[in-house]
């Protein structure tokens, strides 16, 4: 399978991959090699979606580490460089891989295209270790969904887009949620201004504009209150207000 139609960081996932069934001294790489290796990644979007889907990593990763490590060793004579072929089993997942972004209509195959595909085609002890994780399609799908949004995998870099609002901004509504914002007095006529403007279905942008001190964050948190606590009209319940830092938003950007 042509490799430059993996993300970069599915790329890395499968050398280390190899690298593992290598320290492991294994002659075939094996969905569970793979598997471990997402998991290793540091910052990495396996993690993000296993924890975000309510999954125990540490234990997905200690029970593949100690299957991995009774399996059985090979080793090559003097002078010999040991070679680690692509097991049956492994070449499913990725032409799996490979169906699942075609399915999502992504332009590469991705770290969670890799994750489906081993769900999907989970055979002998990865398909244990995966149940007893209590890891499904539906939990993954959900928590992909979480993470991702809408996009689509058209760059090998797609991780550096996912959450973007989270890595770059606040969000008030859940600061509010959890009872972390100061009370807002005095500018309850500002705010109802500003859900008046939110609410029209043309030219619903509303621009706080004064003096550095002058009370603009103050208006914005306090109606990231009152949508914390639903009292807002309909069309602005559920939604989300994100104060972004500028500062890590064009540092990102060079």
């Amino acid at each position: 399978m042509d490799l430059n139609r993996f993300t970069y960081k599915a790329r890395e996932a499968i050398a280390a991959a190899q690298n593992i069934a290598a320290r492991y001294r294994h002659q075939q790489l094996e969905p569970e090699h793979l598997l471990l290796a997402l998991l290793e990644q540091e910052e990495g979007l396996a993690n993000k979606l296993l924890t975000r889907a309510g999954v125990d990593v540490k234990a997905i990763k200690s029970s593949l580490q100690n299957f991995l490590a009774r399996q059985p060793k090979i080793y090559a004579g003097e002078g010999t460089a040991e070679q680690i072929y692509l097991s049956p089993r492994l070449a499913r997942v990725l032409e799996r891989a490979r169906e699942e972004a075609a399915s999502f209509k992504d332009d590469f195959i991705s770290v969670e295209h890799l994750l489906l595909a081993i769900l999907e085609t989970a055979q002998g002890e990865v398909a244990k270790i995966i149940k007893q994780g209590g890891l499904n399609r539906n939990t993954l799908l959900q928590a992909l969904q979480s993470i991702r949004g809408h996009q689509r995998v058209t760059s090998p870099d797609p991780e550096e887009t996912y959450e973007a609002l989270t890595r770059y901004g606040r969000d008030l509504t859940e600061v509010a949620a959890a009872g972390k914002l100061d009370p807002v007095i005095g500018r309850d006529e500002e705010i109802r201004r500003v859900i008046q403007v939110l609410s029209r279905r043309t030219k619903n942008n509303p621009v706080l504009i004064g003096e550095p001190g002058g009370g603009k964050t103050a208006i914005a948190e306090g109606l990231a209150q009152r949508i914390a606590k639903n009292d807002v009209p309909e069309g602005l319940k559920n939604k989300r207000i994100f104060s972004l830092d500028m500062g890590a938003l064009l540092a990102g950007a060079k």
